[in-house]
C-alpha cells in the first residue's frame, strides 16, 4: 500500500511538473550572472539569451551579480525556488575550482545545481612580448629547465584558470615557473608588455588586440585543439604534451530540484540557438567554441572537471585571496 502510494505521488509530481512546463514561461526569466559586465561570462550569457528572447515568447532579465570569485551569484541561485525562473551561469572558477580553493563554500556545485547545457569553451593563451627571445614554447621550457624558477608567468589571480594552467604545465613539462598573481587581466597584460613578468597565461579576448597589433607574440593555447581566433598557434598537447587541457568553460544551470520537463525544454531551445550562425560567430569572436550537448552530459564533464581541477588545486596550494 505504501509503495502504491509512493508510486502515486510521482505519478502526479511527474503530470503536474510536465503541465507547468506547457505554461512555460509564463514571466520573465531571472539569469544570474556572477561576474561583472563585458567579461566572458556576462557575453556569453547575454548571446545566448538575446537570441533566445528574439521572437517574444522568452524574455530574460539579466542580474550581474559578482563578487568573491563568482561565488555571490552561485550561491543567490542555488537558494532561489526551482521552478525555472531563476537560472545561473556557471564556470570553472565558480564550479570547479573554487570548491577546491575556499576553506567554506555556500554551496555544493554538484548537489545544489542542476546542470541545463554547456554554452561555450574557451582556451587560456601563453603570451610573451613582441621583442622577447622566446619564439615557442619549447624555447620557454628551455629556459625554465635551465634556470628553475626563474621563467615568470603572469595570471589574473590566484586560483584563475589562467593560474592552475600554468601549474599543469609545470607538472606535465618538469619544470619550475614563478607564478605572479595580479588582481585581474589588465595590469597582468601592461606588465607583460613592459618586460616586468616573461609570460602571461592570458584569456583569448585580452590578449587578442595586442597579438593582432604586433605587440604580443602568441606561443600555444591550452584547448584540446586551436582556437578559432589563433588558427596559427599550436596547441600545448601538440607541442609534445598529448591529453593537455586547461579551458575556461560556461554552462546554464538552474537550482537543484527544478522540474525535468523544463530543464528539458531549456536545453533544447539552448541548443536550438548555440547552432545558430549568428551565436557561433559571436562566441567564436571570443575566443569560443560552441558546445551544447544535453543535461545528462553537461552533468558528466561537471563532476569530471570538478575531480579535475579540485586536485591541481591540492597539489599547487593555491588559496583564495
Amino acid at each position: 500500500m505504501a509503495m502504491q502510494a509512493a508510486s502515486a505521488a510521482i505519478a502526479l509530481a511527474f503530470f503536474v511538473s510536465a503541465a507547468a512546463a506547457q505554461d512555460y514561461p509564463a514571466k520573465p526569466i531571472k539569469l544570474i550572472v556572477p561576474f561583472p559586465p563585458s567579461g566572458g561570462t556576462d557575453i556569453s550569457a547575454r548571446t545566448v539569451v538575446n537570441k533566445l528572447s528574439e521572437g517574444g515568447k522568452w524574455t530574460f532579465v539579466v542580474e550581474n551579480k559578482p563578487g568573491a570569485g563568482g561565488n555571490l551569484g552561485v550561491e543567490q541561485a542555488v537558494k532561489s525556488p526551482a521552478d525555472g525562473y531563476t537560472l545561473v551561469i556557471g564556470q570553472t572558477s565558480n564550479l570547479a575550482i573554487n570548491p577546491a580553493l575556499y576553506a567554506k563554500l555556500p554551496y555544493d556545485p554538484l548537489r545544489d545545481l542542476s546542470p541545463v547545457a554547456l554554452l561555450v569553451s574557451a582556451p587560456v593563451v601563453l603570451v610573451v612580448n613582441a621583442n622577447s627571445k622566446t619564439k615557442s614554447l619549447a624555447d620557454l621550457l628551455v629556459a625554465a629547465r635551465s634556470d628553475p624558477g626563474g621563467v615568470t608567468y603572469a595570471s589574473p589571480g590566484n586560483g584563475t584558470v589562467s593560474h592552475l594552467a600554468g601549474e599543469l604545465l609545470q607538472r606535465a613539462a618538469g619544470v619550475k615557473l614563478t607564478h605572479v598573481p595580479y588582481k585581474g587581466a589588465s595590469q597582468a597584460l601592461t606588465d607583460t608588455l613592459g618586460g616586468q613578468v616573461q609570460s602571461f597565461m592570458s584569456s583569448v579576448p585580452s590578449a587578442l588586440g595586442q597579438l593582432r597589433g604586433g605587440k604580443l607574440r602568441a606561443l600555444a593555447v591550452t584547448s584540446a585543439k586551436r582556437s578559432p581566433e589563433l588558427p596559427e598557434v599550436p596547441t600545448i598537447a601538440e607541442s609534445g604534451y598529448p591529453g593537455f587541457e586547461a579551458n575556461t568553460w560556461y554552462g546554464l544551470l538552474a537550482p537543484a530540484g527544478t522540474p525535468a520537463p523544463i530543464v528539458a525544454l531549456l536545453n533544447a531551445e539552448v541548443n536550438r540557438v548555440l547552432a545558430t550562425p549568428e551565436v557561433r560567430g559571436r562566441l567564436a569572436s571570443e575566443g569560443g567554441d560552441t558546445l551544447g550537448g544535453s543535461p545528462e552530459q553537461f552533468a558528466s564533464f561537471l563532476k569530471a572537471e570538478h575531480a579535475k581541477w579540485g586536485r591541481v588545486v591540492r597539489e599547487s596550494g593555491a588559496k583564495a585571496d
